[in-house]
């Protein structure tokens, strides 16, 4: 009888132990304020993507379909960018150096376009290649294009990375078309990609050679990925996705992997509705953490430089909703802490590190700035 009991009993600690969530007992600490910030550019309604050229300067794209060179604090727009499809959360979004740029010159770019076929006066995401010379693109390549085009104005994704082979990574989201798109694996949208710089399919895909599968998919299950970089430790892709209401999520990105959307999340519709009472499903990817409220992710950062060593190792993500920069304490793969950064500067878009090792943030009304740390 004890035995049984004891058996009992350790089957409902199990149970117990397998419902907790990723996110159970990790409070939001409130911003230390050990920093000061400096404006680096200011003028730029929403800067969506930003990088760094050899020389220091940045690429930044604005969502309205403006692409700015800025050096020494002045910007100058670049001329010959394709046209972009501005509805919504449709713009220009994501822009990328490819690893070896400073041979081949090429610079990846996502936005919402026109081109293809679908609802007259739609869009979808389009990802592109490209050379800058005398501030202006030149050598535009098509490198992926989604379909179908639709009018519906959310859920374009989308980031752009390089893995440590020099994979191209990107995201796509999942249009709006909950049920349609992201478990199908025929359909572009609530997926992310990977394929050669050149736009060719790597022959070891996990879906290269599948009948009705889009062979560009890396994973799927996927809502609307706004984060997505190589984790310079480990070597690994990591991703944030906007859930619905609550069910924000971080995710390890894995070869063939079905994240779950829409059959298992943590969130809710916005009519307080429920999507689905499943959480979790054999053969579905649990994330790394998920956040409940939803913070609205955007921009995703991992820090490895020497001048923040309370912040080395650990992940920085903006907080559209909220309007703070989130650091999101790590320890190898688990999510430990949480600490409000540049609390009330608006909604961070975009945070990345740029080669002098400082930290930058793109916020919403403001333009770019650098966190200096005191």
């Amino acid at each position: 009888m004890k035995s049984y009991l004891l058996f009992l009993f350790s089957l409902i600690i199990l149970s117990c132990q397998a419902q907790l969530k990723p996110n159970d007992a990790i409070p939001l600490q409130e911003d230390a304020k050990n920093y000061t910030l400096e404006t680096v550019v200011d003028g730029i309604n929403n800067p969506w993507g930003m990088t760094f050229l050899t020389d220091g300067s940045m690429l930044v794209t604005e969502k309205s379909g403006i692409l700015y060179h800025v050096s020494n604090g002045v910007k100058t727009e670049v001329q010959n960018v394709p046209a972009v499809y501005t509805r919504g959360q449709a713009g220009l979004m994501d822009i990328q150096l490819h690893p070896d740029y400073a041979k081949n010159g090429w610079i990846y770019i996502s936005y919402a376009s026109l081109e293809g076929e679908g609802e007259a006066g739609g869009a979808n995401t389009e990802i592109i290649r490209a050379k800058l010379e005398k501030e202006s693109l030149t050598h535009i390549e098509k490198i992926y294009k989604a379909t179908p085009n639709s009018k519906r104005s959310i859920h374009f994704g989308s980031r752009i990375t390089f893995d440590k082979e020099g994979y191209l990574f990107f995201s796509i989201g999942s249009r709006g078309f909950e049920d349609e798109n992201p478990q199908d694996l025929s359909r572009d949208g609530g997926k992310i990609y990977r394929l050669n710089d050149d736009g060719t399919v790597p022959k070891d895909n996990p879906f290269v050679g599948q009948a009705n599968a889009k062979e560009a998919v890396y994973s799927y299950g996927h809502r609307n990925p706004q984060g997505l970089i190589k984790n310079p430790f480990t070597g690994a892709i990591w991703e944030h996705e906007h859930g619905p209401q609550g069910g924000d999520e971080i995710n390890i990105i894995k070869k063939g992997a079905n994240y779950g959307w829409p059959i298992i999340t943590y969130g809710i519709n916005y009519d307080n509705s429920i999507i689905t009472n499943e959480t979790q499903r054999p053969g579905m990817e649990q994330p790394v953490y998920y956040w409940a409220p939803s913070i609205a992710p955007s921009g995703m950062a991992f820090v490895s430089s020497d001048k923040y060593p309370d912040w080395k190792g650990d992940l920085l993500v903006g907080s559209l909703k909220f309007q703070y920069l989130e650091l999101v304490k790590l320890d190898g793969n688990k999510v430990t802490e949480r600490q409000k950064l540049a609390s009330g500067m608006g909604r961070l878009r975009n945070v990345v590190q740029g080669p002098d090792g400082y930290i930058y943030i793109g916020v919403e009304g403001k333009g770019i700035l650098k966190i200096i740390p005191n």
